[in-house]
Formats: C-alpha cells, structure tokens, sequence
C-alpha cells in the first residue's frame, strides 16, 4: 500500500475523522488488522483561520507548500488536503511538490456525475461558496452547482467555525442545517454536497431528503482507491 500523507488540522475535528475513515474504508478492504499507511502533519487552524479572515491567502499558501514538500521528503507518495476550503490554494501548495494531491473538488465531481446527478446544493464554509476556486470545478463536471443566499450561508458558515470546529455539534444547529438543506432542494438541487469536511458532523442520507455526497467519505475512498492501485 502506498503511504498517504495528510495536511490536516483544518480543523481538528475533521482530520480525526480523515483517520477514522480511512482506517475504516482499508479494513473494509483488506479485512483483518490491515491499517492504512500514513503520514499527519496537523497544523495550529487558529493561524490559519487568522490567515483566512485577513485575506492573507499567499501567506497561508506558502504554509501550505512547505508542508506538502515536508510530507513527501518523508515518503508520502500521496498527497491529501483535509480541508475543502483550503483547496483554494491547492495549486500554490503543489508547486515544486512531485506526488500527486487528490482534489476533493475533482472527486466528489466524479462521484456525482457517475450518479447521473446534476444539480447539487452545497453546504461548505462562505469561502467556498462564495467564491470560485471550488465551483468552477464543478462547473468544468458539466455540474451545475446551487448555492444558498446570503443569510443561509453566513448562517452556515457561523456554525461551521463557532461549533463545529470545535467538535461541538447541537440539534438546534442539525435543525437549522436541515432546513437550509431543504431550501436548497426546494430551490432546485437534486443531492447535496457536504462541502465542508465538518458539515457530515450534521447532515447525513438519514436527514436529507435528497442524496448526499460527502466529500470526506468521497475524499478517503478515493485516497484508498489510489493507494492500492498498483
């Protein structure tokens, strides 16, 4: 098996649920005491969250690459970002990097189109939503993403950093996830794109009434996938 390095810590919450995942998905796979083959670097994600709010993205990009180069000098022959919306900075993290980075973008696109879906509504921090970076791949699947309005995303996006980040997860919240995902459904969207690596702490099949796609399961899957490939 080829050794997966993670860039995680963005959050914490959901690098914890990268490794459980992907401990989950190889023993599905290979049965017995297999464990996938890992390397973690976890960042501090206040440094980065400071990065983020004060629009210093070459800053947090130069971060990045510096840690992608430092996983594959230790023999990463895979690259994973645990964070959807730091793939706004994916290209910048890859320079001078020779192993491959599986997109999460470019994944769950994938998956989707393999569905026959085309509409997908997505949740994810006001980054991703609201910019380009993580659409315009969509776009380029022949996808047509759905995107809440403004107060649903600000709304989204607070629950995100203020709980669960911080491992934090309340029903009023589920409830006010819920009723957004069923807005966007109502608006159009025929699944649903967990597009940030938390929002499956909320959402799932069983409280959606739509198919849901989340992109870390999508993420951890497809890092097995290559990491078994011969």
């Amino acid at each position: 098996m080829k050794i997966i390095g993670i860039l995680g810590g963005m959050s914490a919450a959901s690098t914890q649920i990268y490794y459980r995942r992907l401990c989950e998905i190889t023993r599905q796979r290979l049965g017995g005491l297999h464990s996938p083959q890992l390397l973690i670097r976890s960042l501090d994600f206040a440094e980065i969250e400071t990065l983020q709010v004060n629009g210093q993205w070459d800053q947090a990009g130069r971060r990045l690459n510096v840690e992608a180069q430092a996983l594959e000098r230790g023999g990463a022959d895979i690259l994973v970002l645990a964070t959807n919306t730091m793939h706004k900075l994916a290209d910048q993290m890859m320079s001078g990097v020779n192993i491959p980075l599986i997109h999460i973008a470019d994944a769950t696109a994938n998956r989707i189109v393999k569905s026959g879906l085309t509409k997908p509504g997505l949740i994810a921090t006001a980054f991703t939503m609201e910019q380009t970076f993580y659409t315009d791949r969509l776009k380029a699947a022949a996808l047509q993403p759905v995107i809440p309005p403004d107060a649903d995303r600000a709304e989204v996006h607070r629950i995100i950093y203020d709980e669960l980040c911080k491992d934090m997860t309340t029903e009023e919240s589920r409830s006010i996830y819920e009723a957004i995902a069923e807005r966007l459904i109502v608006n159009g969207a025929d699944c649903l794109i967990l597009g940030c690596t938390e929002v499956g702490m909320l959402l799932n099949e069983s409280n959606v009434s739509a198919p849901v796609f989340d992109t870390t399961l999508i993420h951890c899957e497809a890092a097995i996938d290559m990491a078994l490939a011969g």
